[in-house]
Order: structure tokens, then sequence, then C-alpha cells
């Protein structure tokens, strides 16, 4: 993905420019249709402001026509406002000046959802679902008046809080939490940092000599961290590599290739793209030769799997260098220019689309509505999807694979939520945060943070285990949060319960690394992924066989 800039300009002659086409190099005529289209809209956006039933404001009616427009386009290019094109770079660059924590307002209040591990809020001690119930401003030196004017976030839309939390490094920010079943609020002074958004969130040994690599996203800081976390797992005797991409939503392109590189001989292609016009062409090819071209790999994908995760995916299939498994990769390989506009919002316009190496086109077809593609997400993952004919592509070694509809893994695996196939109950008990909350009555030993006030508080040390106790708890803890309990589902479904409340526990209280270690040790889609090893080793002795003729 690339960054291009718009001059600053009005936005409405950004909109109509990019309506018509840029102006210069156009003959008369097609300056003229690109002045009537946009006399059109000029007479539309006046009419509106002039004549409707309430007062219009121009920047939004703008925003909504450039949004509206691009609606009819396909589904990934879009209107970005400010915020959402600020938070997009902060995404890309993995890092921003803060504390550390996202946010959300659930139930009217703004509640902390993640932290960042090592964050100054991490380090604070601040949890995920506390509330942040109040932020202060301590006097200056030599004022009269209490140390800290506090005022209470209620009412406040989440875009505030992150204003007032928000500063330079260094610097301070006095913030008031409310924690269920803690009858007091907790005052904290927290300091500032740069907070780096780590993509390569954990990196350790699964089994004897198996490394296993999670990435969770993709920043222009991706390609060091795996090579950070390959030389940690290297330097622990690591002989086969497990590289998870499951819910990997994708991110920079020259990123997706510098990690593919890692793995593949100097020249081999990675990628390509084509689009309309010239500049968008472009073929890209390992520069040099990875430093990992001798280790069976193993990729790990699932239905949210995109972008650049594909990409990466796509290459190691291709050249029969890694074993796909898992589920079909989501389908969204679009090349995508980030335009900014004068207002600090932006356009992203797709210009393009990738190829993987055999010819394959990643990106997947989608109705006029996108209502089929939004929800393709959820389709039959059974491996038994017929393709047309022309779709047949072949790898180096002659296996055969198939064009438009994401990456198919080389063996089916379907585990939609952290490797379990979870019924719609267990799904609705993750999505409306029911593990989390119930991971509050779990502290560390020693630990004197506040904690939940409940006789059926918990108290463990890193390695320990689930009860039957512990599930049933569970059980009455979501029915006195008003959840009708599917016992049937609830049987069902127990093994992926027990692995979510172990997850969410040891990651609010030993931190991502235990969890996810502990995790994939019941996860059916890794554990069952360690079985094909023998054949992703065989496949890497015939990827070499024809990189040698």
């Amino acid at each position: 993905m690339r960054l291009k800039g718009i001059p600053a300009a009005a936005v409405v002659v950004v909109l109509s420019a990019i309506v018509g086409g840029v102006f210069g190099s156009r003959t008369v005529s097609t300056q003229d249709r690109v002045m009537e289209r946009y006399r059109i809209y000029t007479a539309a956006l006046a009419a509106i402001e002039s004549q409707y039933v309430e007062p219009a404001e121009s920047a939004l009616l703008v925003e909504g026509s450039i949004d509206g427009m691009l609606r009819t386009l396909d589904p990934h290019s879009s209107y970005l406002d400010p915020r959402s094109y600020s938070r997009m770079r902060e995404q890309q660059e993995g890092r921003y000046p803060g504390i550390g924590i996202s946010i959300q307002k659930i139930n009217g209040e703004i509640t902390v959802t993640s932290l960042f591990e090592g964050s100054p809020a991490y380090r604070a001690g601040i949890r995920r679902n506390d509330v942040i119930a109040r932020v202060g401003k301590r006097k200056e030196p030599g004022a009269s008046g209490p140390d800290v004017v506090w005022e209470e976030t209620k009412g406040w839309e989440t875009d505030e809080v992150v204003k007032r939390v928000r500063g330079p490094k260094g610097t301070t920010t006095e913030i008031s939490i409310r924690r269920p079943g803690v009858d007091t609020l907790i005052d904290l002074t927290v300091e500032r940092d740069q907070i780096k958004i780590t993509t390569v969130r954990t990196a350790f040994m699964i089994a004897p000599g198996t490394g296993y690599i999670r990435l969770q996203d993709f920043s222009e800081t991706t390609n060091d961290e795996l090579g950070d976390a390959l030389t940690k797992l290297k330097s622990g005797g690591m002989q086969r590599l497990v590289v998870d991409l499951r819910d990997n939503p994708g991110g920079p392109l020259d990123q997706a290739i510098a990690v593919s590189n890692r793995f593949l001989k100097k020249g081999q292609m990675i990628v390509y793209t084509r689009g309309r016009i010239r500049s968008v062409e472009e073929d890209y090819h390992a520069s040099e030769q990875g430093g990992y071209i001798d280790v069976p790999l193993i990729v790990l994908t699932n239905r949210n799997s995109a972008s650049a995760s594909e990409i990466v995916s796509g290459a190691m299939q291709d050249h029969d260098r890694g074993l796909i498994v898992g589920e079909t990769t989501f389908g969204k390989a679009l090349v995508q220019g980030v335009y900014s506009l004068s207002n600090g919002g932006g356009l992203a316009l797709t210009t393009g689309r990738y190829y993987t190496p055999s010819g394959r086109m990643i990106q997947r077809p989608w109705d006029g509505a996108f209502d089929e593609y939004l929800t393709y997400s959820y389709r039959d993952q059974s491996g038994s999807r017929e393709h047309a004919a022309a779709d047949l592509k072949y790898t180096d070694g002659g296996r055969k694979v198939y064009s438009g509809g994401g990456i198919e893994p080389d063996h089916f695996l379907v585990g939609s939520v952290e490797g379990f196939n979870p019924t719609r109950f267990a799904r609705m008990l993750r999505e409306r945060g029911a593990f989390v909350s119930f991971a509050e009555r779990f502290t560390k030993e020693g630990d004197s943070r506040p904690a939940a006030k409940s006789a059926a508080a918990h108290k463990v040390a890193p390695g320990w285990q689930m009860t039957d106790a512990m599930v049933e708890e569970f059980k009455q803890f979501i029915a006195g949060e008003r959840v009708r309990v599917d016992e049937a589902a609830f049987k069902t479904d127990v093994n992926f319960i027990k692995a979510m409340i172990r997850f969410e526990v040891d990651n609010d209280l030993f931190g991502i690394e235990e969890a996810r270690r502990n995790l994939t040790k019941v996860d059916p889609q890794a554990q069952s992924a360690l079985g094909y090893f023998d054949e992703a080793r065989a496949l890497l002795t015939m990827a070499k066989k024809e990189a040698g003729k």
C-alpha cells in the first residue's frame, strides 16, 4: 500500500478531479465532460444548502457524497474521515504517543477493551473491562486548589477521552478507573510513552524442535519483528516452523514482500499487480536469499486471513515452499492508493489487483450490493467448492491450485474461532465479553491489586489448571448476567469455554505469550497442523529439486 498526496485544495475540488479525471493532459472534450459533471454536482450541493428543510453542513455533504460515490465501485474503496485516517496511519507506522490502551463506549461507559503488554497502562495495573470514570488535570505549580481537578466521563464519546489521555512522551495523565467488584474509584497517574503496536505478538516453541510465530497484523515494523522472533527461535533449537496468519487482516505490501523473502530464494516471484494504469503494473521478486529457505514450514490460515496474509501464504504455496493448513482465506487482494485530502481525511482507492506467482487472482468477485461478499467469511469450508476450468493454476511442482477466491489450504481444518468451531451460543458469549468479565475473578498469587469481591475469587499462579468447579461457576456467572444458558450447546462447547476462560485469565495476569502458549496446547487446528510436518518436509525437498532444474 502506498501513500500518495493530493495538493491541499478544497475537498469539493478534489472530488471533482476524482470523478472526472485529472485536468491538464486530457483532451478538450474530456475536460468538457468533467466540467459538466462538476456543474451537476455543485448545482445539487447548492440546492441542498439553500433549500433543504434544515440547515445542512457543506463539509458533511461533501464527505457523504464521496463515500456514496466510492460505494458504487467495490467493497474496499472508502472515504476515511480525519479520525479514521489518523488511526490507519498509526496502525501502518506501528507506534503512537499515549498510555497503550484501546477503549470503547459500552453501555454508556468508556471501557478498556485491550492493553498493549508492557505499556504504561499495563505497568500501572489497568485491566481490561476497567471503566475510565474520570480524567483529571493536575494543577500548575504554585496554583491554589486541589492537586487534581477531575471531570467525569459520563456522556463522553471515546474521542474526547483519547484526546485527554494522549500526549507527548514523558508527560503524565490523570485517570480514575472503576473496577467491577471494587467499591471505590482507583486514581492513577500514568506517564505517557511512545506506544509500539507489536504485530508479532508471540514466538515460542510449540513442540520440541518446532517454533511457532503468531503474526497478528502487518505494519511498517513487521519484518524487523519477525527477524527478531526467528532469531530467538533458532537459538532455542528450531528445526521446523509454524507461522500463524489466522485472523490477520493484512497491511503494507512491502512488509508482505519482506516477510515472504525470508523463506524464498533470491529471484523467486512473490506477487505481481495489474491494473488500469501502467504505474500499477509491477512484479515483485525476492531481492536476496532468504535466511530460512531450508526450514520445513506450515502456514495456518482461516477465513479472516486477508490481504498481505494472502500474499505471503500464496507465495509459499505456489513455490511449494510451505504447506497451507486451515481454512480458505478471505479473498481481499486489491492494490489501494491512499490519498490524503485537505480536510485531514483520506481516500482509499482501488487501483489494481494482486496475483500470486502462478497467476492466481486472490480477490473474490462481489455482487452489486456487496451483500454476498461481506458475508462470505461464513461460507462452507469443506473444500468442496466448485471451480471454473479457467481458474485452474499450478504450483512450481505441478500441484493444482485455483484462482479468484482467496487462498485455499492444502489441508482443510475448520476452526472459525481460535482454532475451534463453536456453536452460535459460545460465539455469542465471546462477543459479549463473558470470558473477559469472568476473568476479573482471578488474580495472581501475591498480587495486591484490587480485584472483584467474590466468595469465588481465585488466586492463581502460572501453570494453573481449569477445574470442573470453575466451569460450573462460569455457568452460574453468565446466568446471573441474564444470559439464557443453552445446556446442550454448553456441553458441546465445554472445551472451547475452558480454553477461552484460561486464555483470558492468562492474558490478564501473565501476558499474551503465556496465554497463547497454553491456548495452542488445546487449539484443534494448531495441534492437527503439527501432524503435517512430514508432508511439509517432503514439499520442501520437492521445491529444492524444482529450483535446481
